[in-house]
């Protein structure tokens, strides 16, 4: 009797090869080497180049004090009124620049710049890992149409996998219910292939890196 449809054929020749088991015509193969080339630049270095052809703005800072000049500069470039933050830490460098910003639930339907700090900065893709776990929640990762990040030098890893055990390591009881990583601004072709910022998120990304080799506070 011959089969009916296709997906008795189909059917039909998954149970004969699990009958008539062949031998691996792929022996040997090596499961446990990286399939990337060994990134041959520093990592602050390669995240910069990767993070910058992706779409985002780097800006690097020697010191808390220069990241302080250089958002205090880039606010007064672009003429933002409206900026949100709500770490603490952060909120006392924006006080100290003397750069005014808003912090309360019934402001933040206006912030058209959100400040926020991340998890990790993955180099080999020149992304940023943030999680519901920082003070932001999930919000302020996505709403105002500029999203500016803070990071160091310390939180750079190679690879996602790095990225993924270190949280894991940081948050060994409870995992955050939200890891998220930022590639870019965000960025849509769905409609007619013409591509469209800011269409799910921030259309402006922004990371001021801070080498913390030496001071690792961020005021």
């Amino acid at each position: 009797m011959e089969d009916s449809t296709s997906r008795e054929k189909i059917l039909k020749k998954i149970r004969n090869a699990l009958i008539n088991k062949q031998e691996n015509p792929f022996q040997g193969i090596e499961f446990e080497s990286s399939v990337y080339t060994e990134i041959q630049e520093s990592l602050d270095v390669n995240f910069a180049k990767e993070f910058t052809e992706a779409g985002g703005k780097f800006v690097y800072c020697e010191s808390p004090a220069e990241l302080a000049k250089n958002l205090k500069f880039i606010i007064s470039e672009n003429k933002w009124k409206t900026i949100f933050c709500l770490d603490k830490s952060i909120q006392c460098a924006l006080d100290n620049a003397k750069i005014p910003y808003k912090k309360t639930e019934a402001e933040f339907l206006t912030a058209h710049v959100g400040i926020t700090r991340c998890e990790f900065l993955i180099s080999r893709l020149g992304s940023i890992m943030v999680s519901s776990k920082q003070c932001e929640g999930r919000r302020l990762n996505a709403f105002p149409e500029i999203h500016i990040v803070i990071g160091f030098t310390s939180q750079l890893v190679t690879d996602l996998k790095d990225a993924l055990a270190d949280i894991q390591k940081r948050y060994p009881k409870e995992l955050p219910s939200m890891i998220t990583v930022i590639t870019g601004p965000s960025r849509t072709a769905d409609i007619e292939k013409t591509l469209v910022m800011g269409a799910h998120g921030p259309k402006e990304l922004y990371l001021f890196l801070i080498d913390d080799t030496i001071n690792s506070n961020l005021v």
